[in-house]
Protein backbone atom coordinates (compact mmCIF):
# COMPACT_ATOMS: atom_id res chain seq x y z
CA UNK A 1 0.00 0.00 0.00
CA UNK A 2 2.78 2.39 0.79
CA UNK A 3 6.85 2.21 0.70
CA UNK A 4 9.17 3.24 3.75
CA UNK A 5 9.83 6.11 2.30
CA UNK A 6 6.34 7.09 1.77
CA UNK A 7 5.63 6.76 4.92
CA UNK A 8 8.48 8.32 6.53
CA UNK A 9 6.93 11.36 5.16
CA UNK A 10 3.50 11.18 7.07
CA UNK A 11 2.78 12.68 10.03
CA UNK A 12 0.14 10.74 12.39
CA UNK A 13 -1.98 12.97 14.71
CA UNK A 14 -4.75 11.75 16.87
CA UNK A 15 -7.09 14.62 19.37
CA UNK A 16 -9.02 14.13 22.31
CA UNK A 17 -12.12 16.48 22.79
CA UNK A 18 -13.24 17.40 26.24
CA UNK A 19 -17.39 19.72 26.84
CA UNK A 20 -15.98 23.24 26.23
CA UNK A 21 -17.12 24.29 29.57
CA UNK A 22 -16.94 22.32 33.07
CA UNK A 23 -20.33 23.25 34.19
CA UNK A 24 -23.20 23.53 32.01
CA UNK A 25 -24.40 26.56 33.57
CA UNK A 26 -21.43 28.18 32.58
CA UNK A 27 -22.34 28.28 29.33
CA UNK A 28 -23.78 31.67 28.34
CA UNK A 29 -27.50 31.72 28.32
CA UNK A 30 -27.23 31.93 24.70
CA UNK A 31 -25.40 29.04 24.17
CA UNK A 32 -27.45 26.72 26.78
CA UNK A 33 -30.59 27.46 24.60
CA UNK A 34 -28.54 26.10 21.58
CA UNK A 35 -27.47 22.91 23.05
CA UNK A 36 -30.95 22.31 24.37
CA UNK A 37 -32.18 22.83 20.62
CA UNK A 38 -29.51 20.33 19.47
CA UNK A 39 -29.98 17.70 22.16
CA UNK A 40 -33.24 16.78 20.70
CA UNK A 41 -31.79 15.32 18.10
CA UNK A 42 -29.13 13.37 20.05
CA UNK A 43 -29.73 10.24 21.33
CA UNK A 44 -28.54 9.02 24.99
CA UNK A 45 -28.74 5.60 26.50
CA UNK A 46 -30.84 6.78 28.76
CA UNK A 47 -34.05 7.66 27.16
CA UNK A 48 -35.05 10.40 29.80
CA UNK A 49 -31.91 12.51 29.47
CA UNK A 50 -32.39 15.81 30.36
CA UNK A 51 -30.37 18.50 27.96
CA UNK A 52 -27.83 19.11 30.58
CA UNK A 53 -27.02 15.15 30.84
CA UNK A 54 -26.00 15.42 27.53
CA UNK A 55 -24.52 17.39 27.69
CA UNK A 56 -21.74 16.42 30.14
CA UNK A 57 -22.15 12.82 28.03
CA UNK A 58 -22.09 14.01 24.43
CA UNK A 59 -20.53 17.57 24.00
CA UNK A 60 -17.13 16.79 23.39
CA UNK A 61 -17.75 15.05 19.99
CA UNK A 62 -19.24 18.51 18.61
CA UNK A 63 -16.76 21.09 17.80
CA UNK A 64 -19.36 23.64 18.66
CA UNK A 65 -19.95 22.91 21.93
CA UNK A 66 -16.73 21.37 23.02
CA UNK A 67 -12.38 22.14 22.85
CA UNK A 68 -9.22 20.45 21.72
CA UNK A 69 -7.61 18.86 25.15
CA UNK A 70 -5.07 17.19 23.33
CA UNK A 71 -3.62 17.13 20.52
CA UNK A 72 -0.93 14.29 19.78
CA UNK A 73 1.76 13.40 16.64
CA UNK A 74 3.64 10.96 15.38
CA UNK A 75 6.18 9.66 12.93
CA UNK A 76 8.15 6.84 11.94
CA UNK A 77 12.07 6.82 11.03
CA UNK A 78 13.43 4.20 9.26
CA UNK A 79 17.27 3.84 9.84
CA UNK A 80 19.17 1.94 7.37
CA UNK A 81 22.64 -0.79 8.90
CA UNK A 82 26.02 -0.84 7.62
CA UNK A 83 24.27 -2.96 4.59
CA UNK A 84 22.31 -0.47 3.39
CA UNK A 85 19.16 -2.08 4.61
CA UNK A 86 16.42 -0.67 6.55
CA UNK A 87 15.45 -2.14 9.95
CA UNK A 88 13.05 -1.91 11.77
CA UNK A 89 11.17 1.72 11.82
CA UNK A 90 11.08 3.87 15.42
CA UNK A 91 7.90 5.58 15.96
CA UNK A 92 8.88 9.22 17.44
CA UNK A 93 5.49 10.93 19.32
CA UNK A 94 5.02 14.24 21.05
CA UNK A 95 1.88 15.91 22.63
CA UNK A 96 0.03 19.08 22.95
CA UNK A 97 -2.30 19.40 26.15
CA UNK A 98 -3.52 21.68 28.53
CA UNK A 99 -6.51 23.90 29.54
CA UNK A 100 -5.51 26.78 27.11
CA UNK A 101 -7.05 25.21 23.83
CA UNK A 102 -5.20 28.19 21.88
CA UNK A 103 -2.03 27.19 23.24
CA UNK A 104 -2.33 24.25 22.33
CA UNK A 105 -3.25 24.86 18.80
CA UNK A 106 -0.82 27.67 18.35
CA UNK A 107 2.04 25.11 19.82
CA UNK A 108 0.58 22.62 17.29
CA UNK A 109 0.27 24.90 14.14
CA UNK A 110 3.98 26.64 14.59
CA UNK A 111 5.46 22.82 14.48
CA UNK A 112 3.43 22.08 10.70
CA UNK A 113 4.71 25.31 9.11
CA UNK A 114 8.27 24.57 11.13
CA UNK A 115 8.71 20.66 10.68
CA UNK A 116 6.25 18.93 8.77
CA UNK A 117 5.26 21.41 5.84
CA UNK A 118 4.50 19.33 2.82
CA UNK A 119 3.67 16.38 5.06
CA UNK A 120 0.92 14.04 4.47
CA UNK A 121 -1.70 14.49 7.40
CA UNK A 122 -2.89 10.88 8.79
CA UNK A 123 -5.57 9.56 11.44
CA UNK A 124 -8.04 6.88 12.17
CA UNK A 125 -11.43 8.50 11.25
CA UNK A 126 -9.58 11.79 10.84
CA UNK A 127 -11.27 12.65 7.28
CA UNK A 128 -14.93 12.67 10.15
CA UNK A 129 -13.74 14.01 13.59
CA UNK A 130 -10.19 14.85 13.92
CA UNK A 131 -9.33 17.39 10.60
CA UNK A 132 -12.76 18.92 10.58
CA UNK A 133 -12.98 19.25 14.63
CA UNK A 134 -9.34 21.02 14.48
CA UNK A 135 -10.35 23.49 11.73
CA UNK A 136 -13.39 24.74 13.83
CA UNK A 137 -11.72 25.11 16.74
CA UNK A 138 -9.02 27.22 14.83
CA UNK A 139 -11.13 29.56 13.67
CA UNK A 140 -13.45 29.50 16.64
CA UNK A 141 -10.02 30.82 18.86
CA UNK A 142 -9.50 32.93 15.70
CA UNK A 143 -6.69 30.88 14.68
CA UNK A 144 -5.65 30.97 10.47
CA UNK A 145 -5.91 27.28 9.39
CA UNK A 146 -1.77 25.51 8.99
CA UNK A 147 -2.00 25.48 5.11
CA UNK A 148 -1.72 21.34 5.62
CA UNK A 149 -5.34 21.32 6.94
CA UNK A 150 -6.48 24.09 4.56
CA UNK A 151 -8.39 22.27 1.92
CA UNK A 152 -11.11 25.35 0.79
CA UNK A 153 -11.15 25.15 -2.93
CA UNK A 154 -8.78 21.92 -3.31
CA UNK A 155 -9.89 19.20 -5.66
CA UNK A 156 -9.98 15.90 -4.11
CA UNK A 157 -6.80 14.59 -5.47
CA UNK A 158 -5.50 17.87 -4.19
CA UNK A 159 -6.49 16.90 0.01
CA UNK A 160 -3.30 15.36 1.13
CA UNK A 161 -4.74 13.40 3.95
CA UNK A 162 -5.15 10.17 4.63
CA UNK A 163 -7.88 7.94 6.78
CA UNK A 164 -6.74 4.47 8.08
CA UNK A 165 -10.30 3.80 8.39
CA UNK A 166 -11.07 5.16 4.70
CA UNK A 167 -8.16 3.06 3.38
CA UNK A 168 -10.01 -0.12 5.46
CA UNK A 169 -13.00 0.55 3.71
CA UNK A 170 -12.02 0.41 0.35
CA UNK A 171 -14.73 1.90 -1.37
CA UNK A 172 -17.38 0.66 1.21
CA UNK A 173 -19.02 3.62 2.57
CA UNK A 174 -21.25 1.69 5.24
CA UNK A 175 -18.39 0.14 7.25
CA UNK A 176 -17.28 1.63 10.13
CA UNK A 177 -14.57 -0.12 12.17
CA UNK A 178 -12.81 1.05 15.08
CA UNK A 179 -9.04 1.04 15.27
CA UNK A 180 -9.52 -1.03 18.41
CA UNK A 181 -10.83 -3.80 16.24
CA UNK A 182 -7.93 -3.17 13.57
CA UNK A 183 -5.46 -3.95 16.40
CA UNK A 184 -6.96 -7.05 17.39
CA UNK A 185 -7.34 -8.37 13.78
CA UNK A 186 -3.45 -7.31 13.23
CA UNK A 187 -2.20 -8.39 16.70
CA UNK A 188 -1.30 -4.93 17.97
CA UNK A 189 -1.16 -4.18 21.18
CA UNK A 190 -3.89 -2.04 22.29
CA UNK A 191 -3.82 1.69 22.83
CA UNK A 192 -7.16 1.14 25.28
CA UNK A 193 -5.57 -0.56 28.25
CA UNK A 194 -6.02 2.46 30.62
CA UNK A 195 -9.06 5.03 29.89
CA UNK A 196 -11.47 5.06 26.69
CA UNK A 197 -12.81 8.34 25.21
CA UNK A 198 -15.65 7.90 27.73
CA UNK A 199 -13.51 8.70 30.33
CA UNK A 200 -11.47 11.76 29.33
CA UNK A 201 -13.69 14.57 30.42
CA UNK A 202 -13.12 13.46 33.94
CA UNK A 203 -9.36 13.08 33.67
CA UNK A 204 -9.11 16.68 31.61
CA UNK A 205 -12.07 18.30 33.99
CA UNK A 206 -11.55 16.54 37.23
CA UNK A 207 -8.31 14.77 37.63
CA UNK A 208 -6.37 17.59 35.29
CA UNK A 209 -4.32 14.62 34.71
CA UNK A 210 -2.62 15.93 30.95
CA UNK A 211 0.00 13.24 31.48
CA UNK A 212 -2.17 10.65 31.33
CA UNK A 213 -4.44 11.85 28.81
CA UNK A 214 -0.97 12.56 26.66
CA UNK A 215 -0.41 9.14 26.91
CA UNK A 216 -3.17 7.92 26.19
CA UNK A 217 -3.55 10.31 22.64
CA UNK A 218 -0.53 8.82 22.03
CA UNK A 219 -0.64 5.56 22.14
CA UNK A 220 -3.70 6.23 20.00
CA UNK A 221 -1.36 7.52 16.87
CA UNK A 222 1.14 4.74 17.50
CA UNK A 223 -1.13 2.20 16.66
CA UNK A 224 -2.51 3.78 13.80
CA UNK A 225 0.86 3.71 12.78
CA UNK A 226 1.24 -0.03 13.10
CA UNK A 227 -2.04 -0.20 11.31
CA UNK A 228 -0.54 1.73 8.31
CA UNK A 229 2.45 -0.62 8.57
CA UNK A 230 0.20 -4.04 8.59
CA UNK A 231 -1.61 -2.18 5.62
CA UNK A 232 1.73 -1.89 3.74
CA UNK A 233 3.02 -5.47 4.68
CA UNK A 234 5.72 -3.92 6.61
CA UNK A 235 7.00 -5.17 10.34
CA UNK A 236 5.67 -3.31 13.39
CA UNK A 237 8.03 -0.61 14.75
CA UNK A 238 9.07 0.15 17.92
CA UNK A 239 7.99 3.11 19.97
CA UNK A 240 11.00 5.14 20.88
CA UNK A 241 11.26 5.66 24.89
Amino acid sequence: MFSRPEISKILFLDIETARCEQYFKQLSPAMQEMWKHKSQFIKSDNEDATPEEKYYERAAIYAEFGRVACISIGFVHFKKNENEIEEQGTIHLKSFCGMDEKYILEDFKNLLNEKFNGWRLCAHNGKEFDFPYLCRRFLINQIALPQTLNIQGKKPWEINHLDTMELWKFGDYKSYTKLELLCNLFNIPTPKDDIDGSEVGTVFWDEKNYERLSLYCEKDVAATIQVLLKFSLLPLAKVKE
